[in-house]
C-alpha cells in the first residue's frame, strides 16, 4: 500500500504532466508565436531603432534589452499557461474531478502553477536562442539570473490562477493581460532604464513589480540595474507569498469553482 506522501506526489506529477503535455502538444499555438513575436520586437526595437538610440548603460541598445524581451515572453506565458488551462477546467467541468479527489489544495495549486511555469521556461529558453541570432548575452551571475526567471515565472503563474478562479467568461481571462499585465511590462524598464525619466514618472514606477524583475534579471546578465538587487529579491518572495496564500484561500472556500 502507497503511502500518503507517494500518493501525492502522483498526484502532484500526474497534474504536472497533464499541463505540460498540453502546452507541447499543440506547440504551434503555445511556443511558436511568442518566438516569431520576439523576433519582431528584436527587429524593429534592435535593428530599427537602436541603431539610432545608440548605448544605454554602457551596453549596446540591442545587448540591453535583450534581458527584458527574454523576461516579458516568461512572463506573459506563465500567466496564460495557467490562465486558460484552469478556466477551461471550469469551463468543462471536470475540476470537480480534482477538488472531489483526495488531493490537497497546495498540490492542486502546485501543479497548475509548474505548468506555467514549464511553459514559460520553455518560451523563455527559445526567445534566448532566437535573441542570440541578434546579439550576444553574456552571464554575470548565474545564480542571479536562473532564480529570478524563475520566481517571476511562479509569481505569474499564480496570478493566471486567481484571474482562472475569478473569470466568468474567456473574454475575462483577456481582460487582465490586456489592461493590466500589458501596460506593466511595457512600463517595466524594458526598452529604457528609468534614470531617463523624469523624478515624478521614476517614483511611480517604483510600484511595478515588473521593474524589480527586469531589473534583477539584467544584473545576472550584464551586470547593472536601476533597483537594488536585494530589494527586488524581496518584493518578488514577498508577492509570491501573498499570491500563494490568497490563491490557497480562494481554493478553500470554493470561490469560482464550486456551486
Amino acid at each position: 500500500m502507497r503511502s500518503q506522501r507517494q500518493q501525492h506526489w502522483i498526484a502532484f506529477s500526474t497534474l504536472f504532466m497533464k499541463e505540460t503535455r498540453r502546452f507541447l502538444r499543440i506547440w504551434p499555438q503555445t511556443l511558436l508565436p511568442p518566438a516569431i513575436t520576439m523576433t519582431l520586437y528584436f527587429v524593429i526595437f534592435g535593428n530599427l531603432i537602436g541603431s539610432r538610440i545608440g548605448q544605454m548603460s554602457g551596453f549596446d541598445y540591442m545587448e540591453y534589452i535583450a534581458p527584458g524581451i527574454i523576461m516579458m515572453a516568461v512572463i506573459n506565458n506563465s500567466y496564460t499557461n495557467v490562465a486558460s488551462s484552469l478556466y477551461s477546467a471550469k469551463f468543462q467541468s471536470h475540476i470537480e474531478e480534482l477538488l472531489i479527489a483526495p488531493i490537497p489544495n497546495y498540490l492542486i495549486l502546485a501543479g497548475y502553477v509548474s505548468g506555467g511555469v514549464a511553459r514559460g521556461l520553455l518560451v523563455g529558453l527559445i526567445v534566448t536562442i532566437v535573441s542570440l541570432f541578434f546579439t550576444t548575452i553574456p552571464i554575470q551571475n548565474l545564480l542571479i539570473t536562473i532564480s529570478m526567471i524563475v520566481l517571476s515565472a511562479v509569481m505569474f503563474a499564480l496570478g493566471g490562477f486567481i484571474n482562472a478562479i475569478y473569470a466568468k467568461s474567456f473574454d475575462e481571462i483577456a481582460i487582465i493581460p490586456t489592461f493590466i499585465l500589458t501596460p506593466l511590462t511595457y512600463l517595466g524598464g524594458i526598452f529604457y532604464s528609468i534614470d531617463l525619466l523624469p523624478n515624478f514618472w521614476q517614483q511611480a514606477s517604483l510600484f511595478n513589480p515588473i521593474l524589480y524583475m527586469v531589473n534583477a534579471f539584467r544584473y545576472g546578465m550584464l551586470g547593472v540595474s536601476d533597483i537594488p538587487i536585494s530589494i527586488a529579491f524581496a518584493i518578488i518572495l514577498f508577492c509570491i507569498t501573498a499570491l500563494t496564500w490568497f490563491a490557497l484561500s480562494l481554493l478553500s472556500k470554493g470561490t469560482g469553482i464550486r456551486h
